[in-house]
């Protein structure tokens, strides 16, 4: 990858498989150049029947369909039903036309069957600026959960997270940039973590590599300046970035599972841009275990999944807080 502050050139090589969709990838990547952030918010409104995998069944539409989520609202009824309520942006840009509409409603019967009602219309004012949280007191989430502090002890599933991992600043090799080398563990999604890491710390990469061999390591090597175009000299900034960069990659994402009294939750929290924004569709790994709520903070984004009494054994609860955590990570 290279800038000159401008324009930017950044050439993958990438690996793929004999499902991967090219076509959408392209779409996709078009899509995010430039910022689709300030597209026009819809409200899609889903009234169904209730059953488990619900919600995934349809985050997996809504990302086939390029439509980006934005918040959601989930209620269910006594009798069964359930009332979705997404809060969408299209990369296409075109909710506002009938077939568009069209498409995606005959997509979302096809899944969740023809007796399904959806309505879809663009959100108010008050809405787009500011989307409500859920109305309902949730529990309390261990504050340890959210530390930033590399843990003295290594948790539990350390087996699973990242080995070798290193991050040093050099300052000698380069007159005008500061050169920061990772090495760490390959998961889904390391390359997003590292740069969301420096643009909250204003830092600008100039140019650099990355490369992931096949032992499931990866190498960084990345040339940067701070916002005011020098190195970053202070030993205090190298050492609090540094250290940031580890926790990151130490422990990308939070998977817990917390005993509720008559009822068990599996917890999943993921670090976000503080500018905000979410992917729901790459996250809803178990909606099917039943239902999940989403508070959103500045900082983190929180799955919540409330376990039925056939998940009570601590073997079954291990496999599965296992079973997320590679997903998630991509080493399943």
């Amino acid at each position: 990858m290279s800038t000159d502050g401008r324009w930017c050139y950044v050439v993958f090589w990438v690996v793929g498989s004999g499902t991967t969709r090219w076509g959408l990838l392209k779409k996709r990547l078009l899509g995010v150049c430039p910022s689709v952030a300030g597209a026009q918010v819809f409200l899609l409104k889903i009234f169904c029947n209730d059953r488990l995998g619900l919600l995934h069944d349809v985050t997996q539409v809504l990302c086939e369909l390029e439509l980006a989520i934005r918040r959601v609202k989930v209620s269910t009824t006594p009798d069964g039903k359930v009332v979705d309520l997404f809060f969408i942006t299209d990369i296409r840009e075109l909710l506002h036309t009938e077939d568009r509409k069209e498409e995606i409603f005959d997509q979302l019967k096809a899944v969740l069957g023809e007796h399904t009602d959806c309505g879809l219309e663009e959100a108010r004012t008050e809405i787009r600026v500011n989307v409500q949280p859920l109305s309902f007191q949730l529990p309390t989430i261990p504050e340890e959960t959210f530390t930033l502090e590399l843990p003295e002890v290594q948790p539990r599933e350390s087996s699973n997270t990242l080995n070798g991992l290193s991050v040093t600043i050099d300052n000698s090799l380069s007159a005008a940039h500061t050169l920061i080398q990772i090495l760490c563990r390959d998961y889904k999604g390391l390359l997003y973590d590292v740069m969301r890491t420096l643009k909250e710390y204003n830092i600008q990469i100039s140019y650099g590599r990355f490369y992931a061999n096949q032992h499931k390591s990866c190498e960084f090597d990345l040339f940067v300046m701070q916002a005011d175009g020098k190195k970053i000299l202070d030993p205090n900034k190298q050492k609090a970035l540094c250290s940031r960069l580890r926790m990151e990659l130490f422990r990308p994402l939070r998977v817990v599972v917390l005993n509720r009294g008559p009822e068990t939750e599996i917890l999943v929290a993921n670090p976000v841009e503080l500018s905000g924004g979410d992917d729901l569709s790459s996250s809803t790994i178990s909606p099917s275990l039943l239902k999940c709520s989403m508070p959103a903070s500045s900082r983190w984004e929180v799955y919540r999944v409330l376990l039925d009494d056939g998940h009570r054994n601590p073997a079954t609860l291990n496999r599965i807080q296992e079973g997320v955590l590679n997903m998630l990570m991509g080493w399943d």
